[in-house]
C-alpha cells in the first residue's frame, strides 16, 4: 500500500477522569476540530471477578487518508490500542480490536499482526485515555492537501449481542476473540473534507472484521445493536 508522507502539527488535550472542555482549546485558520458526542453506549459494563463490573469507554482510532483510500497519518489513538495496554486479556493480542485502521496503516509487527506491540507503541504525542465524557480534538495540518478523508473507527471490548456471543467458535463467521474479545466488531465512520468545506459530520460507513483477520468495511450493519450508540456524533468544522 502506498503510503502518503505527512508533516502534521497535532493538539490533543488529554483525558485521566474527565474529558477536556472545548473553551480549553483555541482555534486558529486552517485549524481542523473534531468533536466527539458520546452515544448511550459510550460506556459499557466490563466484567471484573464476582460478578463486579466497570464502567468501560471505547477504545478509538481517527485518522486521515487521501480520497483513494491510502493512509496518511493517525491524528489520535486512546492508550490501549496505542501501546497494547489491554488488562485480562490472556495474552490476546487483540487484533479484532481496531482491525480496519491496522490493516490502512500498514505496519506489520514482528509477529506478523498490524497493531501496535508494547515494544513498538505509537508516538506519544498523539495518544491519550479514552474520555467518559464528550472530547475536541484540534489538527493543526501542515501542506495537507484537499480533498482528504477523516476516519474514525470504535469498539468495545465483551460487548456481545445475540448475533456475536462469547462462545463463536474461531473460523465461524460470528467469532470476534473469544469471551475476552470484542464482541460486536467496530464501528467505522468517515467523511470527505473538500476546499470548500466549512463543516460536515463523519457517516456510520459499516463495520470491521469481527475477528480481526482482514482490514475491510463491511457495509451491513443489522447485526449490531449496541455498537452503533457508542457515538451519537462526530462533527468536523474547518475554521477559516
Amino acid at each position: 500500500m502506498k503510503m502518503t508522507i505527512l508533516s502534521v502539527l497535532i493538539s490533543v488535550c488529554m483525558f485521566v477522569l474527565q474529558s477536556c472542555e472545548k473553551e480549553d482549546l483555541s482555534f486558529e485558520s486552517g485549524d481542523i476540530e473534531i468533536e466527539i458526542k458520546t452515544g448511550d453506549h459510550w460506556l459499557h459494563d466490563f466484567p471484573l471477578f464476582l460478578g463486579l463490573t466497570k464502567k468501560n469507554p471505547p477504545q478509538f482510532v481517527i485518522w486521515l487518508e487521501d480520497t483513494s483510500e491510502n493512509y496518511i497519518s493517525t491524528v489520535f489513538a486512546t492508550y490501549k490500542i496505542a501501546t497494547e495496554g489491554w488488562k485480562l486479556n490472556d495474552g490476546n493480542r487483540r487484533k479484532e480490536s481496531l482491525p480496519h485502521w491496522c490493516h490502512q496503516r500498514g505496519v506489520v509487527y514482528e509477529d506478523d499482526l498490524f497493531i501496535p506491540t508494547k515494544n513498538h507503541p505509537l508516538t506519544d504525542g498523539i495518544t491519550g485515555a479514552t474520555p467518559n465524557e464528550n472530547k475536541t480534538i484540534k489538527i493543526t495540518p501542515v501542506n495537507l492537501k484537499k480533498p482528504f478523508v477523516i476516519k474514525a473507527e470504535f469498539n468495545h471490548s465483551v460487548d456481545f449481542n445475540n448475533y456475536y456471543p462469547k462462545n463463536a467458535k474461531k473460523g465461524d463467521n460470528n467469532y470476534s476473540g473469544g469471551e475476552m474479545g470484542s464482541g460486536q466488531p467496530a464501528v467505522v465512520y468517515s467523511a470527505t473534507i473538500y476546499p470548500e468545506t466549512k463543516n460536515t459530520v463523519l457517516v456510520l460507513i459499516g463495520h470491521s472484521s469481527s475477528d480481526g483477520s482482514d482490514g475491510d468495511i463491511y457495509q451491513d450493519t443489522q447485526t449490531l445493536t449496541t455498537a452503533k450508540t457508542i457515538v451519537k456524533s462526530i462533527n468536523v468544522i474547518i475554521n477559516k
